[in-house]
């Protein structure tokens, strides 16, 4: 990680935007917002053992208001956090299950004729919810996949040339098993960069597997969890994270991190403006849950490997040899371009 520069700790802090310091009617204090934040993590992790960062990485994104993908092989529980997460919070929960047969329309809606009023009526599709599981995404024909694309973009669906907007908060949170694996279709670039956050879940340790065993000998742990949050709440949070402070400094070394990923020679394309924008928003919600009113380069650190890597692309020929990097490469690459980017100095405001 790159150290923090102490221009960063005496200037850049709150004291260069005191409006981020008042009390509103629609955002929450630092002590209450961490009380409901650290309420729905200890939530999610009665029912996920050993997995605080995926646990926690999640909370992120849902309060950052990004789209969540979690990618891993069948049976480490990628279903089972996403439904965890869509219980902690009172809202309206979807499911779609995607198959190689699937619509877009069976996710979108669709327009009816009515007989009785002699016009076409639209029947929504289950994207109209404020948290819409996807369970193995990557199951369904692109088409029907980039049926998500606006709504995940624009928080909206347009059927038959009429928009209708999507319920607020809104967030997709998708599995998927890994591309190698038989049955799957690759997710397209754009709808990869729709996803805020990709994270893997791997395997438990040994204890938490044990802990497994006797938790689910009789029955499931999800039928015994309940909201710790109201929808209120969940919006009133994410205002106060929309109002967290980026200082200049900050800005800048998210733009620098950006910016190498896009001249790396090990890389055919790097991170779009839109991932930028994302691990920003996603550092004001580390902030906001670590009890900061301000972000600091550490969050971007720590957000910049699950926001940028599943997004870039490697080179075909890496140092003269043919062949194609891993997902885990992508990783590394994220981490290099971390170690040499330096922390830019000064105030800005």
């Amino acid at each position: 990680m790159s150290s923090i520069p102490h221009e960063i700790g005496s200037r850049d802090r709150p004291a260069a935007a005191p409006e981020h310091r008042r009390a509103s009617d629609d955002v929450l204090g630092a002590a209450e917002f961490r009380r409901i934040g650290d309420a729905v993590v200890a939530n999610i992790e009665r029912v996920i053992d050993g997995k605080r960062a995926a646990v926690e990485l999640a909370v992120t994104v849902l309060l950052a208001e990004g789209h969540l993908l979690i990618e891993d092989v069948p049976g480490v529980g990628k279903t089972m956090l996403a439904r965890a997460l869509a219980r902690s919070v009172d809202s309206s929960v979807s499911r779609i299950q995607f198959t190689p047969d699937l619509l877009p329309s069976d996710i979108t809606g669709v327009s009816v004729f009515n007989q009785a009023t002699r016009e076409f009526e639209f029947k929504p599709g289950p994207v109209f919810a404020n948290l819409v599981i996807g369970d193995e995404i990557n199951r369904a024909s692109p088409k029907t996949q980039s049926a998500l694309l606006e709504s995940m973009e624009e928080r909206q669906v347009t059927v038959d040339g009429a928009a209708y907007p999507l319920d607020s908060p809104f967030t997709v949170v998708a599995t998927q098993n890994p591309v190698e694996m038989e049955g799957t279709y690759p997710l397209p670039e754009a709808q990869r960069d729709r996803f805020m956050v990709r994270l893997s879940m791997g395997y438990p340790d040994a204890s938490a597997e044990l802990a497994m065993l006797r938790q689910r000998e009789s029955s499931s742990p999800l039928d015994r969890l309940g909201p710790v949050a109201t929808t209120e709440q969940l919006t009133a949070m994410i205002r106060t994270v929309r109002r967290v402070f980026v200082s200049r400094a900050v800005e800048q070394y998210a733009v620098a991190i950006a910016q190498a990923t896009r001249d790396d020679p090990e890389l055919r394309l790097g991170a779009s403006p839109r991932a930028t924008l994302q691990v920003v928003r996603a550092a004001k919600a580390r902030a906001a849950l670590d009890g900061r009113e301000f972000v600091l380069p550490d969050d971007v650190d720590a957000l910049a490997v699950p926001v940028l890597a599943h997004r870039l692309i490697p080179s075909r020929r890496i140092g003269g040899q043919a062949g194609a990097l891993t997902a885990e490469s992508t990783v590394d690459i994220v981490r290099r371009i971390l170690a040499a980017t330096p922390v830019p100095l000064g105030s800005g405001g």
